[in-house]
């Protein structure tokens, strides 16, 4: 239950604010629950300067890009059904227009529709890939990082960039050579090649 004051469409749950609006095209990052250490993950940044801030998310990008943890969404079979999740609800509770299914994390772009706000299409994503992949992999436990980052979407160069980042994330790190070569993103639909 949000448990902080905030004005529509900003919500929080006293961590990260979140922004909810049908009609926005946000872009998104959620992670597995064991994906990042406790020292960066809770780092303070109150205080810091742009450029610290900066080098702060590079570092926990570059983190996650490196593979820590169980790396559970690195098996085909989790893989598939990440990317089956995202693909289901498709142009029926949101547009997705950009993904990709890392070893230990996930972006998304998509652009909500009424009714079903982003906290909503998160919960139901994590909920059932959870669910179904603690089932696969025969364990119990938290599966997904509580929180999750999202990102309004600003203007059509933001949006390209956002997509441009996200597809070109398995050759950044090295997981694949091009990103239509990587199988859990949407640069294969797309059949973008790198520029």
């Amino acid at each position: 239950m949000d448990t902080t004051p905030t004005l529509a469409p900003w919500r929080s749950r006293g961590y990260l604010p979140h922004f909810d609006e049908a009609g926005a095209v946000q872009a998104l990052t959620f992670r597995l629950a064991d994906s990042l250490p406790r020292e960066l993950l809770f780092r303070r940044l109150e205080g810091l300067s742009p450029e610290e801030k900066a080098r702060h998310y590079q570092l926990l990008d570059d983190y996650l890009d490196s593979g820590k943890g169980a790396c559970w969404l690195a098996r085909p079979e989790i893989a598939d059904l990440m990317q089956g999740t995202l693909m289901h609800f498709d142009s029926e509770r949101y547009r997705l227009l950009a993904w990709v299914v890392m070893p230990n994390h996930v972006h998304v772009v998509i652009e909500t529709f009424a009714d079903h706000p982003v906290s909503k299409v998160m919960h139901s994503w994590k909920g059932y890939s959870a669910s179904q992949a603690n089932k696969i992999l025969d364990r119990t436990g938290q599966f997904w990082m509580v929180e999750y980052h999202d990102r309004k979407v600003r203007d059509e160069t933001h949006l390209h960039n956002a997509i441009r980042y996200i597809e070109y994330n398995p050759v950044r790190a090295r997981l694949a050579a091009r990103e239509v070569d990587w199988p859990y993103s949407s640069a294969r639909y797309r059949g973008r090649i790198p520029v």
